[in-house]
């Protein structure tokens, strides 16, 4: 999945203030909920050192409501010039966190990619079309756009004889007409904006005469949702429960595309890397299409994240994420290295800072455009829990073998 929405943080020197809330407004307290918990987790950056102005760049956001309906989460990540990420996440954390630290959390935040999809929703009808991005219960995350076709005689007479057969005609001619400059929109929409995912809904007999008009590009994306339209009468619980079953089944195709492809490349010995050592060296090298990481080692931040923010900030905590592995990075998003000599024999002699491996192979992923994939737990095999899917090969490219011997089963699972 995309994961380019992080970039605003490559690059940044830090530190850097991360949290994760529970978000849910409560029946009878409302917004009120959310700002008492905000209150926590300020006391908790207070106590690690995080300075006055941070803290309110961020409850200014955080008193922004996210007008989400149902339980849901919200992370935000603040350096000294402000927020640089506030994301809703679909199911709010099971332990709330706040931490100050020179880095920002940034498998976590990355985790909530993995909830998320870029979705195009579009109510369409004989007269043109609704557009909006939308979250996963289809409400409109920004403003809803609309598009008037450019032809108006879209009823048909109530009356009988040859005038009545002639508006009938005309009627049935302008909706071809309009159903082909909505989709006409359509295309331009989604090759401007390259939607993940292209909702379709509204008038059944328009949606399919769109849908089968439309170009290859958005007809890929494509998928009809029941219940939604332009004008009064949506069952709004319906829809949203419908957009909500195919953001789901989105999502599961999303990632066992990508770990089918990890398997093939793998198995094929060649297209796909594992282990720490291999992933930076194609990280260097702008090889990687997909980052593969396990979901243990999500769920190892998670804890990490929640016990370092119960006191003062402790590094060591986060550090321990990947065996405590760290990695040299420099000024550039594509300078990552396994020793600091490796930066330097490359010419990189200036800005060379030591990262724990999980912040040094995000922040290389991102910066040249990689997705993300978290893997569960016996999907894929993967070393140190880290793998990639690359864009090319050479032969400089690092081989995995297959595990054909007896014992080699046990080097997919132990970290080198």
């Amino acid at each position: 999945m995309k994961i380019d929405w992080l970039k605003p943080l490559v690059g940044r020197p830090g530190p850097f203030a991360t949290v994760y809330l529970d978000a849910t407004p409560s029946a009878v307290a409302g917004d009120k909920d959310v700002a008492n918990r905000w209150r926590a987790a300020r006391r908790a950056l207070e106590q690690q050192g995080a300075p006055g102005g941070v803290l309110d760049e961020l409850e200014d956001a955080v008193r922004r409501p996210t007008r989400e309906g149902g339980a849901h989460g919200r992370v935000l990540i603040a350096d000294g010039e402000g927020v640089l990420v506030d994301r809703v996440l679909r199911n709010p954390p099971a332990t709330a966190s706040a931490v100050w630290l020179p880095v920002p959390a940034l498998l976590q935040a990355a985790l909530a990619a993995d909830e998320a999809v870029d979705a195009l929703c579009v109510a369409v009808d004989r007269g043109g079309a609704d557009f909006w991005c939308c979250d996963s219960g289809g409400r409109a995350t920004g403003a809803r756009e609309t598009y008037t076709a450019p032809h108006d005689e879209v009823s048909k007479a109530s009356s009988t004889g040859t005038g009545r057969a002639t508006i009938e005609s005309r009627a049935e001619d302008t909706w071809e007409r309009n159903a082909a400059a909505v989709v006409a929109e359509i295309d331009r929409r989604v090759a401007g904006s390259r939607p993940e995912i292209l909702l379709l809904t509204g008038d059944v007999r328009t949606v399919k005469a769109v849908r089968s008009a439309l170009g290859q590009d958005a007809a890929r994306r494509a998928v009809e949702v029941p219940g939604g339209g332009r004008g009064a009468g949506v069952h709004a619980a319906a829809f949203s429960a419908a957009v909500e079953d195919a953001l789901d089944s989105y999502r599961e195709r999303r990632r066992e595309l990508a770990l089918a492809e990890f398997r093939q490349d793998q198995g094929r010995e060649e297209g796909a890397v594992t282990s720490v050592d291999d992933v930076v060296a194609v990280l260097a090298r702008g090889q990687v299409k997909e980052l593969v990481l396990s979901e243990q080692l999500a769920a190892d931040a998670g804890a990490a994240l929640a016990q370092a923010s119960a006191g003062p900030a402790d590094t060591s905590r986060i550090d321990g994420i990947l065996g405590g592995r760290r990695l040299w990075i420099g000024p550039d998003p594509m300078h990552v290295a396994t020793s600091r000599g490796d930066l330097e024999d490359l010419g990189v002699a200036a800005g060379l800072e030591e990262l724990p491996a999980s912040s040094a192979l995000l922040r290389a992923a991102i910066a040249q455009d990689a997705g993300l994939t978290f893997a569960p737990e016996g999907s894929v095999e993967l070393v140190d829990g880290v793998g990639a899917t690359l864009r090319w090969h050479d032969g400089s490219t690092p081989r995995e073998v297959a595990a054909t011997m007896s014992g080699d089963g046990d080097r997919f699972t132990t970290p080198r």
